[in-house]
């Protein structure tokens, strides 16, 4: 078995530069977990944050199960962060300094059925970083096609 990989932030990866990453459980109600097997979850705008003892993932959207009853959610209600003591107060001393964030860049089941996000501390990158990035991968994606090209016609 494998994980199976729900949804992914890639805004994330053009918005911020990621220095660290860990896996956090996510405590969902069950319509939630429903939904989330449906692949009906948006990480595009949220963010987590440490308030006390306990990480809370903001603004993540989980669309409403159709079948779920009276049980009706805020879509974009807070959610709770699974994390050990240890690595949330690890969390809330890198969040203290300027310009660090904790981003959640994918959300997917483990092997043994939990819900998992990968999160990560990330600083912004700034615009000019943005075009350099873009120009990268502009190039990378031209040599890529050099290269497919050649070897196409040499056949």
């Amino acid at each position: 078995m494998s994980i199976e990989i729900v949804a992914t932030n890639r805004r994330a990866h053009h918005e911020y530069h990621i220095n660290d990453k860990l896996e956090a459980g996510i405590e969902l109600t069950g319509p939630e977990v429903k939904s989330v097997r449906a692949h009906r979850v948006s990480l595009a705008e949220a963010y987590a944050i440490v308030e006390g003892e306990q990480a809370w993932l903001v603004n993540m959207h989980i669309a409403e199960y159709g079948s779920g009853g009276y049980a009706v959610q805020n879509p974009t209600r807070r959610r709770r962060l699974l994390l050990h003591k240890r690595e949330i107060r690890r969390l809330a001393r890198e969040v203290q300094q300027k310009g660090v964030a904790l981003i959640p860049l994918r959300m997917y089941f483990s092997p043994r059925g939990f819900a998992k996000v990968e999160l990560c501390l990330c600083t912004g990158k700034r615009e000019y970083e943005k075009r350099e990035s873009i120009k990268k991968r502009d190039e990378q994606r031209r040599t890529d096609q050099a290269v497919a090209d050649h070897y196409r016609n040499r056949q």
